[in-house]
């Protein structure tokens, strides 16, 4: 199950994300968000 969740970057992190997105490894930018943070709590539990 997902949840939605409203944030606010900086227009220039916007287009790296998306820059990253048309790589194709990602289907969107909540995509790679949610992959983001994953590896980021990961880190931090570890």
């Amino acid at each position: 199950m997902k949840d939605k969740l409203s944030v606010t970057v900086d227009m220039e992190l916007v287009e790296k994300l998306r820059t990253i997105v048309n790589t194709g490894k990602f289907r969107n930018k909540s995509h790679l968000v949610e992959y983001a943070l994953n590896k980021l709590i990961e880190e931090l539990e570890s």
